[in-house]
């Protein structure tokens, strides 16, 4: 199993810091995975749906804890290779608009 693209989707909330999707061998997509901010740090939930007994399931999900490690790495990394990219770029659009405003003046 090789996962072929990941995309990132940020999100301004306190835990859900974003949705993920994933595309298996350029075969399958898995969409709304969420990347959420926990007391130990960034974990993974996969898509979920409530059950009539008010509680949520996994609509689908890894099978063994080597491929759960190894899906939530990827999608970690990616995350925050995303959110360096947005901070990069907002400080980059800052710094212009700081200089356009000190030639202004």
């Amino acid at each position: 199993m090789n996962i072929t693209d990941v995309k990132v989707f940020i999100r301004e909330s306190n835990q859900l810091k974003a949705f993920v999707n994933i595309v298996i061998d350029d075969a399958f997509i898995i969409r709304n995975i969420k990347v959420i901010e926990g007391q130990n740090g960034l974990f993974v939930a996969m898509p979920s749906r409530r059950v009539s007994t008010g509680e949520y399931r996994d609509i689908a999900h890894p099978i063994n804890t080597e491929t759960r490690n190894e899906i939530e790495k990827i999608i970690i990394d990616k995350y925050k290779e995303v959110l360096q990219e947005a901070l990069s770029s907002a400080n980059s659009q800052e710094t212009e608009k700081d200089a356009e405003e000190k030639i202004e003046e």
